[in-house]
């Protein structure tokens, strides 16, 4: 369904989302092809939230008159909150994680260094919006903050990935894509004017 804003002025990001994983085999796959109940990581609780922080170096005089930046280094994190999740999702989530499935059972082995996969995964978070249209991000990388659950008599056990980007073939290390809404009301007129007065 397409979105109803016209005016990109009036965005405002709302909302949680689904999120859907693939195993990275060099290029990222169309959104048909990720988006698919088969490549559901889990579905949200609390949100996903994305940070970029780059690391900075300033060369500069004793006085502060000159100076000069450049970004030494970077990173992007996506963090997920899962609420639905079983041993084959942990296995995307955990390096050295081993399943085997046998008469109706699933048996997941966690750590041994010489279990490392060494895999990276495409990791899909799409916020759905019939008003401001749709918004994807998208980063390749592995999950690095371990794993802990609480099972508990009144709390879901959910679990909270945090996966670090690692930098695709051209360097960039994460992707969002967005609907372009319509040129606003007040853009189109004052663009009508100056065509006119041409």
């Amino acid at each position: 369904m397409p979105h109803t804003n016209t005016d990109e002025s009036k965005k405002i990001p709302l909302g949680s989302g689904e999120v859907y994983c693939v195993e990275y085999s060099g290029t990222i796959p169309s959104d048909a092809s990720i988006e698919t109940e088969a490549n559901r990581l889990g579905h949200i609780t609390g949100g996903a939230s994305f940070e970029y922080k780059p690391t900075v170096y300033t060369a500069k005089d004793d006085l502060n008159k000159v100076h000069k930046r450049i970004i030494t280094d970077e990173e992007a994190t996506l963090k997920l909150g899962l609420i639905t999740w079983n041993t084959t999702v942990l296995n995307k989530l955990i390096e050295t994680g081993t399943v085997t499935e046998s008469n109706g059972k699933r048996e997941f082995k966690i750590g041994g260094l010489e279990n490392q996969s060494h895999k990276n995964y495409v990791y899909r978070f799409v916020n759905k919006d019939a008003v401001d249209g749709d918004t994807r991000l998208t980063v390749v990388g592995a999950n690095e903050a371990g794993l802990s659950i609480a099972w508990a008599k009144d709390k879901e056990a959910a679990i909270n990935p945090e996966i670090k980007a690692v930098p695709m073939s051209d360097g960039t290390l994460a992707i969002i894509n967005e609907e372009v809404l319509a040129v606003s009301g007040r853009a189109a007129s004052s663009s009508s004017s100056s065509t006119s007065g041409s």
